[in-house]
């Protein structure tokens, strides 16, 4: 059943929900759609950073695309226009758009716009001095996600990896706070401190054998130098140089490789049916189009489809192969070598 315009505005609303509590995620817009694609004009989806969809914009060809696509959105947080079809399906490419060859029995064809969701930061602040207490006051002004923890409670489990944690207990538990928030690696971690005092903390925690690596990464005296000013001024200047931070794209979660150990080792499209249309590197199409986490790709019609038991899996040679058909199994099955060299010489 296609998206209702209603649906569409119902998941603008979920998605703000979504990143008021945190969550990264990204907003996939049917802008365009060629019969007898099921997609709706105007249908919208939630995808999360961990693949989950919530919505509709489209069937089985489109939704591993546009889940894959959505985390490359999330990751970079730069919007994309995806059109997904054959190439005899749209004219030139302007800049911006990435073309996914997708080879769907129906001949159907979508134009998305996927857009990150940024999430609102979420500003943990470590201390009880005025300071603190102020600081908390401006963040949450901004809208952001604010938690004050007392030094003597704070520990690692109150950071994420997109946390930013300004440490401001104005020397009673400086050394305790700033190691367990480096050894939490979030987004950013900044020391209220004179740059001597912020010295012998370090040199402290170096000595107790803490990563200097990690070390590095802590801001130290943070914020902006606005001169001899007080307290309440201390935490304009703090607040003021993470929201410039964050404009210039600095407090952006930490990024980790473990979700790329399941990408399933067939990284290259065919292009379509016939073994035509646009490959790796033409003008065009996406240089980094291929398979992401827990997906494959159809070395027959050049789709998208999920690596598990739902793709038909083929075994080869040792090799697992899957299908978005039970036609293009077939295919393969009558030519595995065929379609393996074709796939090689992309």
């Amino acid at each position: 059943m296609n998206a209702q315009p209603a649906d569409g505005w119902r998941m603008v609303e979920k998605a703000d929900e979504l990143s008021r509590q945190g969550v990264e995620l990204a907003l996939a817009t049917v802008v365009w759609r060629q019969a007898p694609s099921s997609g709706h004009q105007g249908a919208r989806a939630i995808i999360t950073a961990d693949g989950e969809m919530h919505g509709w914009i489209g069937g089985a060809c489109a939704e591993p695309v546009v889940i894959r696509e959505a985390q490359r959105v999330i990751a970079d947080r730069k919007p994309r226009l995806i059109l997904l079809g054959t190439p005899d399906q749209f004219g030139e490419l302007s800049e911006g758009m990435t073309f996914v060859p997708m080879a769907c029995q129906s001949e159907g064809a979508m134009e998305l716009y996927i857009e990150p969701v940024i999430p609102s930061p979420h500003l943990v602040v470590v201390g009880r001095s005025p300071m603190a207490t102020t600081l908390v006051d401006l963040a949450t002004a901004l809208g952001w996600r604010v938690d004050l923890i007392d030094a003597a409670a704070f520990a690692t489990a109150d950071v994420g990896t997109g946390s930013v944690v300004v440490v401001a207990t104005q020397g009673h538990g400086d050394e305790e706070a700033v190691e367990q928030a480096v050894a939490a690696q979030p987004a950013f971690i900044g020391l209220v401190a004179s740059h001597k005092r912020g010295e012998a903390v370090l040199g402290y925690l170096a000595d107790r054998g803490v990563s200097r690596d990690l070390l590095d990464q802590v801001r130290v005296p943070v914020g902006l130098d606005l001169g001899h000013t007080s307290h309440p001024e201390i935490a304009v200047a703090v607040l003021a140089e993470l929201v410039e931070f964050r404009a210039k794209g600095l407090l952006n979660p930490r990024r980790t490789e473990t979700s790329e150990s399941h990408t399933v080792p067939v990284t290259m499209s065919s292009g379509s049916a016939t073994g035509e249309g646009h490959r790796h590197g033409e003008p065009g199409q996406s240089p980094d189009v291929g398979p992401g986490p827990g997906t494959a790709i159809d070395l027959v019609c050049g789709m998208t489809v999920p690596a598990d038991a739902t793709s038909r899996p083929f075994e080869h040679e040792g090799q697992t192969y899957y299908f978005c058909c039970p036609g293009c199994r077939t295919s393969f099955q009558k030519d595995p070598a065929g379609f393996i060299t074709q796939e090689a010489q992309c």
